[in-house]
């Protein structure tokens, strides 16, 4: 009797202590979950003030509904079990994939770029900035150029009161305490800038003559301006902006008024640079596909996209379904040497062999020309048609291993025993492969076919590594080629050339997207009609 109350004991101490582990456990992982969410909701609270510190409303709202969400999903203990499963991933999609398509397709209906890519007030000041002329008999002040933090500063002695100022481009002239001056009356040293030395000064000369401090927060009062660095000079704006009619007027009386598409526009047409950004409408799309010195290249740009994604996985497909059907054959000796032989291909990064074609294609030096073709010259890289044959040569290269790869795996996936009854029964060989092994591959394939079709149609390294997109069309201001896809060109747009146009180059973007999609939904609804075959 004593040794069942003894063992009974032990169990129940036994249980006590797990249920205390368990709680002491629980109790720990709660207490890390509230500090993880209060970290995590304190960030929040931080990114809600800077948008809204910047002007952006609508990214604090999102900041904010994220972190409620979050919170609302981790913080009960047992419940909603599902989405804390499903909230990272969701969360991640919405701001790396969603999100980026959403903010693209809101630049495409902006006239966001070069010229356009700040505020109305950023503009108007800018504008002051850049028309100014020296004050008549305005006096000279002795001054030294310094650095705060990295950017280049103004500190000058007022001829007035003596007192000495500082300040940079975005920070108005204000009083310093602290300065030290040597026998010459010059600024030797002040707390927290760096003093140029004369010689930094002559090698920093262009940046110091493009160096503008205001005098007040007031842009149109003037701006401090030196080109020697020791003696600077009053400027003041030619241009005056008057903020209830939304005008500028310069020294001659022109007006200049909003145009509505970000910029202020004289009565005669004339502009003033910078603009600011605005929302456009369908403006960009409308000038995509009707003007003409944009549509003309862009119809052509996308006509030689079509042809060279669809030559593309046409030639590789080929080449690719040749070779494994070729040494597929058990009998043949060295076989896995040959398939490794063809796979070196696909084992050098890509943007690296684009440059190695590239070199080999050199009109007079490549040894293409040279050593294969005897010394001729052949305009590989800027005859039009012959450099996009050379594209389609270098891609069938990179390309081919792939479909040998997937062409394989799907040969060897086809029941021996139906070919072997289709021999039997007297079919040719190519009668079993037209009849039996290419509808049993298009099977697996198709889908494959299709997203190496859309991985071409935006195969942008290849294009730009090999050829630049030339040679380059002479009948557009766009700065497009012969060569260039779809997605190179929306990459020139963007970055490169006179103008960087981000407006525009987002719709293109969006009508690629909207082309890639529905050619992909198109193949993959033609892809059902094989599974009868399976």
């Amino acid at each position: 009797m004593s040794s069942s109350l003894t063992i009974n004991r032990k169990a129940r101490e036994k249980r006590v202590a797990a249920a205390s582990g368990k709680y002491s456990g629980s109790l720990w992982a709660w207490i890390t979950k509230i500090a993880l969410l209060g970290i995590l909701d304190a960030i929040a609270v931080y990114g809600v003030m800077t948008a809204i510190a910047h002007s952006s409303p609508l990214m604090a709202i999102v900041i904010a509904a994220v972190a409620i969400i979050v919170t609302v999903i981790y913080l009960p203990p047992n419940r909603m079990l599902p989405a804390k499963y499903l909230a990272p991933g969701i969360i991640f999609m919405v701001i790396f994939s969603v999100g980026v398509m959403a903010y693209t397709i809101y630049v495409g209906f902006t006239n966001y770029g070069d010229g356009h890519n700040g505020s109305r007030d950023d503009a108007v000041a800018a504008i002051q900035r850049n028309h100014q002329e020296r004050v008549p008999n305005a006096p000279a002040y002795n001054s030294s150029v310094a650095e705060k933090d990295g950017k280049l500063a103004l500190i000058v002695i007022d001829p007035g009161t003596k007192k000495v100022q500082a300040g940079t481009p975005n920070q108005p002239l204000e009083p310093v305490e602290g300065a030290e001056l040597n026998s010459l009356g010059k600024i030797k040293n002040l707390p927290g800038y760096r003093v140029l030395p004369f010689s930094e000064v002559s090698q920093r000369s262009n940046e110091i003559s493009q160096l503008r401090v205001p005098v007040s927060k007031d842009s149109s009062a003037g701006f401090i301006r030196t080109t020697t660095g020791s003696q600077a000079f009053e400027f003041i704006s030619t241009m005056t902006y008057d903020k209830k009619a939304g005008t500028m007027t310069d020294k001659k009386g022109t007006v200049y008024r909003d145009n509505g598409r970000g910029n202020f526009v004289s009565a005669s047409g004339k502009s003033l640079e910078p603009g600011w950004k605005v929302t456009v409408g369908f403006f960009n799309f409308k000038k995509a596909l009707t003007d003409h010195g944009v549509r003309g290249p862009f119809l052509r740009v996308t006509a030689w996209t079509f042809a060279f994604a669809v030559l593309s996985v046409l030639t590789t497909f080929a080449l690719g379904l040749a070779l494994a059907l070729l040494f597929n054959d058990a009998s043949m000796k060295g076989q896995k040497t040959y398939r490794i032989l063809m796979l070196l291909p696909y084992a050098f990064p890509c943007f690296l062999s684009a440059l190695v074609w590239s070199g080999m294609f050199n009109q007079e030096f490549g040894f293409i020309n040279q050593v294969l073709l005897g010394g001729v010259s052949i305009p590989w890289l800027t005859n039009p048609w012959i450099a996009k044959a050379a594209v389609l040569i270098v891609n069938l290269w990179l390309g081919f291993p792939y479909m040998f790869i997937v062409s394989t795996g799907a040969l060897q996936s086809i029941p021996s025993d139906i070919l072997e009854a289709s021999r039997l029964d007297g079919a040719s060989t190519w009668r079993i492969f037209t009849k039996i092994k290419l509808p049993l591959l298009m099977v697996p394939l198709a889908p494959l076919l299709i997203s190496s079709f859309a991985f071409n149609f935006n195969n942008f390294v290849l294009i730009y590594m090999l050829t630049l997109g030339g040679p380059r069309f002479t009948d557009t201001s766009l700065d497009v080629g012969a060569t260039d896809i779809l997605i190179s060109m929306v990459y020139k747009v963007a970055f490169s050339g006179a103008q960087r146009d981000y407006g525009l180059a987002s719709a293109f973007s969006v009508i690629i997207f909207i082309i890639v999609g529905v050619i992909s939904w198109l193949g993959f609804r033609q892809t059902k009609s094989l599974e009868e075959v399976n």
